[in-house]
């Protein structure tokens, strides 16, 4: 991106301890953000030309979010894709477990919000912005976990639509990146879709995580593999 001072983002997830973490180092730097959430109540008070409280399982969800951004920003620079919940089962628990919110939230949403935005961020390339778009499958997305098995898919389907996405879309000097950290303390492990989650190491702390994320939107980062994470 040739700066974030001015540029417009979207933040999805904005509601989450990464995406806040993140919208506000964005502000910091000058963008001008439309914020994304379920919770409008936890919206309310940010440094946003927009709020959005939209539940990314409605029908509607991403063609909703996508319009309120631009119509607010004017257009879109820069996407930032932090929402996401977890659940944990097994092989043999997997059939009773509410995979629809779970793969919806993950991977179907966030496909569609990209394909959805793909006329405003190529008005933003050919106005020479250089946009990005970047999501965060985490290191399960690579690196499938016993005990995470749909969990581990649905963050696998969006790293492999992101790869392949990030290929056609090159040409068009849009830019894709997906981050895949591992396991950061955000307290999301504490909230499961379903199941319980097991012991976790002490993982990353959430805001060098953001630190990393933002710089990877400044610079010319392509991937951000899970050594890209380590010291966060």
């Amino acid at each position: 991106m040739t700066r974030i001072e001015q540029a417009r983002i979207l933040v999805v997830g904005a509601t989450g301890v990464l995406g806040s973490l993140i919208a506000e180092r964005l502000a910091e730097r000058g963008a001008r953000l439309a914020l994304h959430g379920r919770d409008a109540s936890r919206l309310g008070g940010r440094a946003a030309d927009a709020t959005i409280a939209i539940d990314l399982t409605d029908a509607d969800a991403p063609e909703a979010i996508v319009d309120r951004a631009v119509e607010a920003l004017g257009g879109l620079d820069a996407i930032v894709i932090a929402a996401g919940v977890v659940g944990f089962d097994g092989a043999a628990e997997t059939a009773r477990q509410d995979l629809e919110t779970l793969f919806t939230v993950n991977a179907l949403a966030p496909m569609r919000i990209i394909s959805v935005a793909l006329p405003s961020l190529r008005q933003s390339a050919t106005e020479g912005n250089g946009p990005v778009v970047l999501t965060i499958s985490g290191i399960v997305s690579q690196l499938p976990t016993a005990g995470l098995a749909s969990y581990s898919a649905s963050k696998a389907a969006l790293a492999a639509y992101v790869a392949a996405a990030g290929r056609e879309l090159r040409r068009s000097g849009i830019r894709l990146v997906d981050a895949r950290p591992g396991h950061i303390e955000t307290g999301l492990a504490d909230r499961p879709l379903f199941g319980t989650a097991p012991r976790f190491p002490t993982g990353h702390d959430p805001a060098a995580v953001a630190d990393r994320l933002v710089r990877a939107i400044e610079d010319e980062t392509t991937t951000l593999p899970p050594d890209a994470f380590v010291g966060a």
